[in-house]
């Protein structure tokens, strides 16, 4: 099977190179149950500065630990057992966010839509371009950064929520929701002084200076303000 067009990998120029992340710092995963096509893009891709892990069948990538580093997928669409599709809804289901760069022989309008509404970065027909995939990559290199920050920071702040006692949650809740202090403490049958020390810590252990910033704070974490 034809990959990259041309008899031999071409060299990228110095431009193309730099857009690549650092060695060490970025992962390739490629699934191609042709051994061929998974031995060539591993020869292009560790060219430029990737780890690369292949696989002949999507059951072996699930199975195997991932990462926590930028990474991306490089994913034949028609494979034996389970396809490229059924495997982007496993990915999804398993909130595994590996950004998806597909590559397929037998690509038609239909499954390029379904995989693109799936998230995909990109639906490349054989034979492509290095300059098409490595390009693609970038771009899935460069949402996965993005991602493993939103993650990194959503695991910050449910730690730094776990440190709330059950008083300084509740007022954590209302006060995001937008209630002021003399409301929350009438509803709750106290002081204000008694909430604006509550208050106090909770703008303290969750490391915000602004109601503003206490707001996104709980729209990070996915919090559901709790009713009246």
């Amino acid at each position: 099977m034809v990959v990259c067009e041309g008899t031999k990998i071409k060299k990228s120029t110095d431009k193309l190179r730099s857009k690549i992340i650092k060695k060490t710092k970025q992962i390739a995963y490629i699934v191609d149950d042709d051994a061929s096509v998974c031995r060539a893009l591993k020869l292009l891709l560790e060219q430029h500065g990737f780890r690369v892990e292949t696989f002949t069948r999507a059951t072996k990538f699930l199975e195997f630990r991932h990462l926590k580093a930028p990474s991306c997928l490089v994913l034949d669409v028609r494979m034996p057992g389970m396809s490229g599709l059924a495997l982007q809804s496993v990915m999804t289901d398993m909130q595994l966010n590996i950004p998806i760069v597909f590559i397929t022989s037998f690509g038609t309008i239909s499954v390029s839509v379904k995989a693109m509404k799936g998230g995909a970065i990109d639906f490349i027909s054989k034979p492509f371009t290095e300059k098409k995939l490595l390009n693609a990559i970038e771009m899935a290199i460069t949402q996965s950064k993005s991602l493993n920050k939103r993650q990194a920071e959503i695991a910050r702040i449910k730690g730094d929520i776990n440190t709330l006692s059950p008083r300084e949650l509740e007022v954590f809740h209302f006060v995001t929701r937008g209630m002021l202090n003399k409301q929350i403490a009438a509803k709750r049958g106290t002081s204000i002084q008694t909430i604006k020390i509550h208050r106090g810590r909770v703008m303290f252990k969750m490391h915000a200076k602004t109601l503003t910033e206490l707001i996104h704070v709980a729209h990070v974490a996915g919090l559901t303000p709790i009713k009246n």
